[in-house]
């Protein structure tokens, strides 16, 4: 009997669960704005232990980024490799990410 009702109780979710998929849409605008990475984000995710919220902690030796100079190529270099104890993020994030983030960190700047 207890064999019936657990029987019962998991086709009665899997009958629940099914039927619910949504067409794919043709939303070209939708698909692109949810592929580009928030470089805010992922900055708060990986960056602010070191370089604080607002880029100016300098906490572990990092560079004060509203001082900071480098252009966005040498900002992706340096974040891609990394520089002196800052961890190389090559293996962790994408291409598109870490342009997002060097991105972001000009917005930083006084």
């Amino acid at each position: 009997m207890k064999q019936l009702f657990v029987f019962l109780v998991i086709t009665t979710v899997v009958w629940a669960c099914g039927g619910s998929e949504q067409p794919p849409t043709d939303n070209a605008v939708t698909s692109t704005a949810a592929a580009a990475p928030d470089g805010k984000k992922i900055y708060k995710q990986n960056c602010v232990t070191c370089h604080g919220l607002y880029g100016d902690m300098g906490a572990s030796g990092a560079l004060n980024l509203q001082e900071s100079v480098l252009p966005l190529e040498q900002r992706i270099v340096v974040i891609t490799k990394g520089r002196g104890a800052m961890t190389p993020f090559e293996n962790l994030l994408d291409a598109d990410q870490i342009a997002a983030v060097a991105q972001y960190s000009l917005e930083l700047k006084k």
